[in-house]
């Protein structure tokens, strides 16, 4: 028997099985890199660049105890159509420029954009944006969202969401519709103490912080990031799909009232509406008001008619109060006369 020709067969065949596998495993990386990837690989890349994307924006906007201020916008609120002269969230970045001690707190503001025009517009104005990207198949979230339409609702579900996943990641955060006018520093207000967990606001105050009878509003509020609020967004998440014709407010609102907080042991305080006021239950005392929040009012343009009179009141006011003169019998705020009409159409 010839050994040694057998050796050269056998090593011949090895040789040629390694070629092979080489040839496949590049076959297998190049079909891995190309256009015609597995959607699983691609969802998960998008996932984790998703991840890093808010991640790096939320560190970028936080103060130093990891806190944040978060807004939502679509075009409708920023960009001007043929008859405006001004958007929503042009009045919302005024009220900053105008407030006491509110500059500065715009480094703080995360504006979370659901459509690519509402980004592009923030990102024009060099703040801190970022494009939130849906799943809701068929869903527009670019034009006015009329109150307690259907898109309205599913993008008020897809706020809390992303809220929540800002809570899991130890965030801390002043929510803030866009149609709230920050006219002085809301953290001068706020609770300082560490055990109050959820701070929100309220359509009308009814003269005690810890009763749970208030009508919330979702437009304005604070949370502290800790295991506690996280359960209760998980929770309050969780009712989405069986709460048909209701907004996110309004299920909240109903925990609320039957117990969830206490349940979880959430410290709540409803905000007195002297200083977080709105369009339901105006402020009585400029010198006292923090945000005016265009809510008891159905339509974009009834808003912003409306937020122009505030903003000329609050200037009225501060020119007055600069010039020493009797504020007492002089300065009062304007009627909401385009938002009342709003609910007649």
């Amino acid at each position: 028997m010839n050994i040694p020709y057998m050796d050269n067969v056998v090593k011949q065949k090895s040789g040629n099985f390694v070629v092979v596998l080489l040839f496949l495993i590049g076959i297998l990386l190049l079909f891995r890199s190309s256009s015609f990837s597995s959607p699983l690989l691609i969802y998960k890349s998008s996932s984790l660049d998703t991840n890093n994307a808010i991640e790096s924006v939320l560190a970028k906007a936080s103060m130093e105890n990891k806190t944040v201020i978060v807004t939502f916008i679509n075009k409708a609120y920023a960009e001007q159509d043929v008859n405006g002269d001004t958007t929503m969230f042009d009045l919302f970045l005024s009220s900053f420029w105008l407030g006491e001690d509110t500059r500065s707190l715009v480094d703080h503001l995360l504006v979370v954009a659901v459509d690519q025009t509402a980004y592009d517009r923030c990102r024009f104005f060099r703040l801190n944006c970022f494009k939130l990207e849906t799943d809701d198949n068929g869903v527009d979230f670019e034009g006015e969202k009329v109150f307690m339409s259907a898109d309205f609702i599913k993008m008020m579900w897809r706020r809390t969401l992303f809220l929540l996943q800002v809570l899991k990641r130890g965030y801390s955060f002043i929510f803030t519709d866009a149609d709230v006018m920050w006219l002085r520093n809301p953290f001068t207000r706020l609770s300082n103490d560490t055990n109050e967990d959820l701070q929100i606001s309220t359509d009308r105050y009814l003269r005690d912080r810890r009763s749970e009878k208030h009508d919330i509003n979702t437009g304005f509020y604070f949370v502290r990031s800790n295991n506690k609020t996280v359960s209760l967004f998980e929770t309050w998440y969780s009712k989405k799909d069986n709460s048909t014709g209701q907004k996110e407010q309004d299920v909240l609102q109903d925990l609320i009232r039957r117990g969830i907080t206490r349940q979880l042991g959430v410290r709540v305080r409803f905000m007195d509406t002297l200083y977080f006021s709105g369009f339901c239950q105006n402020s009585k005392d400029f010198r006292a008001v923090t945000t005016v929040h265009a809510n008891c009012c159905r339509t974009i343009t009834a808003k912003i008619a409306d937020l122009k009179a505030v903003l000329r009141d609050w200037k009225r006011f501060k020119m007055l109060e600069a010039s020493k003169s009797n504020l007492t019998n002089t300065v009062g705020w304007s009627n909401h006369h385009e938002c009342g009409k709003s609910w007649k159409n």
